[in-house]
């Protein structure tokens, strides 16, 4: 059994150690928002926070998180308020096919986590990993911007 803290729950999973996170949250723990992109921690599908800080999960071994706290898509959210990125999100009407956007509002997160007011080339840089191929980039910045206004 592994110990882990997913969304301020503490967890017992019987996983082997090696399997990346992301199979984990998907196949064991059934939160599917995390989205699995290439597996080699390139396109950021896959992105969760661990201590509040951007991580591919499909290449993070699920035996090294104990003691770390983990946050996923579905774990930003109440059931009656979206978080300000979520939000943001919606307002600035960013996502096309979707499949990206759990990953892209996670590195969001993350960079206001870190920089309540970032610029554009900051926000750039830090959103650099994640791929769209809708290419909603101006959109995200756009949503990036109103919600660290809010």
């Amino acid at each position: 059994m592994i110990s882990i803290s997913v969304n301020g729950r503490n967890l017992q999973v019987e996983d082997d150690p090696q399997t990346p996170l992301l199979w984990v949250l998907r196949d064991s723990l059934d939160l599917t928002g995390t989205k699995y992109g290439c597996g080699i921690a390139q396109c950021g599908a896959c992105t969760v926070l661990l201590d509040g800080v951007a991580v591919r999960s499909c290449s993070l071994p699920v035996g090294s998180l104990a003691g770390k706290n983990i946050t996923t898509i579905e774990g930003l959210a109440t059931e009656e308020t979206l978080s300000k990125v979520q939000q943001a999100w919606v307002e600035e009407d960013v996502p096309q096919c979707g499949y990206c956007q759990s990953g892209q509002i996670m590195s969001a997160t993350s960079l206001l986590t870190r920089n309540s007011n970032p610029s554009d080339a900051e926000i750039e840089s830090a959103m650099s990993g994640n791929i769209c191929r809708c290419g909603t980039y101006p959109r995200i910045k756009k949503a990036i911007k109103r919600a660290s206004k809010a």
